[in-house]
């Protein structure tokens, strides 16, 4: 059975062609670790890689990712994940944003994005499908069409990738292929 979502999420959610998302606290959960050797450590939830890779090959739906951070991690990750468009070290998220509307030929309404702090606003406040992470800065959720119950880096861009494929009726197809 598809879960469960309002009837306006679903229809904007059902448009979407490309899913971009923040880094820190939303594919990690925002905490930065170093080794003694003073090597940066992040962890990225498994659940959020396959919900990304469901959503890409059987929806087709292009994923971007904006970081105002560099990762070596993130590039492994990205690249397990097949996420081409890894964009680090971002100064001006929303120039970003609107290079990649422009190169992929895409309305805003097309967009999800899903942040978890007020640099992401400039971006949320815009896109089809504004989204914030179960523990992203409490203003931050009055600004957003959906917040997941789950904190980022914890599957809150599988809920996300969830509701992409239900809005986009692929829930069952998805249960079907599984043997």
């Amino acid at each position: 059975m598809a879960p469960s979502f309002q009837p306006d999420l679903i229809e904007r959610a059902s448009r979407i062609r490309l899913l971009a998302l923040d880094v820190d606290g939303v594919l990690t959960p925002g905490t930065i670790v170093y080794t003694e050797e003073g090597v940066q450590v992040q962890s990225f939830h498994v659940q959020d890689g396959l919900g990304i890779r469901m959503v890409a090959s059987r929806a087709g739906v292009e994923v971007a990712v904006i970081s105002s951070r560099h990762s070596k991690a993130l590039s492994i990750r990205a690249g397990e994940l097949g996420i081409s468009r890894v964009h680090q070290g971002v100064k001006d998220k929303l120039r970003v944003y609107r290079s990649l509307l422009q190169e992929l030929g895409l309305e805003e309404r097309e967009v999800a994005y899903v942040g978890d702090d007020w640099v992401d606003l400039p971006i949320l406040k815009r896109v089809g499908l504004s989204v914030a992470v179960g523990d992203a800065a409490s203003p931050l959720k009055d600004h957003v069409h959906f917040v997941t119950t789950r904190p980022g880096g914890k599957g809150a861009v599988r809920e996300v990738c969830d509701l992409i494929l239900a809005a986009k009726g692929l829930w069952d197809d998805l249960l079907q292929a599984v043997p």
